[in-house]
């Protein structure tokens, strides 16, 4: 697998294809909206999805874990779907989470959907967490040396008469916002004014995350 890289505030994170960065120097894993519990929140509105969402995410979660076994996990909000799907998590899916946590500072950052987190999830409860030059919050505001989640980016990047749409991680090397790893998360354009609003222009760069890499484009070219 070859190792592809996104710099922030003159830090190198390895970019997993899974939608992961990993702080080598830290052992630390950033993930950023898991949205668990998307599935049975949709259920509830009679709205009917395959209720597996939450295995899945857990499941990617595990092995991007298992990639690169940090001793520390940032969750970056919106971890979960609503304020009480961390009730609708079935015993397994508890089980689960509490092997991930194991042995490992794991911090729950808050997000839109999921302000206030109850103290039984494991792991501490934050609205922000800095590490040296980087700031790791829920929703981007465009700040330097910030890494944030929220928007879910995507790209679409056209290749050999088609175009292909893909999340991806969007950065121009003082900040980046890092693509939704759930399983149900959808994602929005790259293109969008929202996305402007943060990098200025589309001269920031879209790491699109590929089967077993991650691939970089110019925003610009992307669709």
């Amino acid at each position: 697998m070859r190792v592809s890289r996104v710099t922030v505030a003159d830090v190198g994170f390895i970019a997993d294809f899974s939608g992961a960065l990993f702080w080598q120097e830290q052992s630390l894993l950033v993930v950023s909206d898991l949205h668990l519990e998307k599935g049975s929140s949709y259920a509830a509105r009679g709205v009917l999805l395959p209720p597996y969402d939450t295995v899945a995410t857990l499941s990617r979660l595990a092995a991007v874990i298992a990639r690169h076994d940090p001793r520390r996990v940032i969750a970056l909000g919106d971890s979960f779907h609503d304020r009480t799907a961390h009730a609708r998590l079935s015993a397994p899916d508890r089980e689960a989470l509490a092997a991930l946590q194991a042995r490992r500072n794991w911090i729950w950052v808050s997000g839109n959907h999921d302000p206030a987190l109850p103290s039984d999830l494991g792991g501490v409860v934050a609205t922000e967490v800095a590490i040296g030059p980087i700031l790791f919050r829920h929703e981007p505001t465009g700040a330097s040396g910030e890494i944030a989640g929220h928007l879910h980016p995507k790209a679409r990047v056209p290749t050999r008469g088609r175009a292909i749409e893909r999340r991806c991680f969007a950065s121009d090397g003082e900040r980046a916002v890092m693509p939704a790893f759930g399983a149900y998360t959808g994602g929005l354009s790259i293109r969008d004014v929202a996305f402007a609003r943060i990098f200025g222009s589309p001269g920031f760069t879209a790491h699109v995350l590929g089967n077993d890499r991650v691939h970089a484009f110019v925003a610009s070219r992307c669709c």
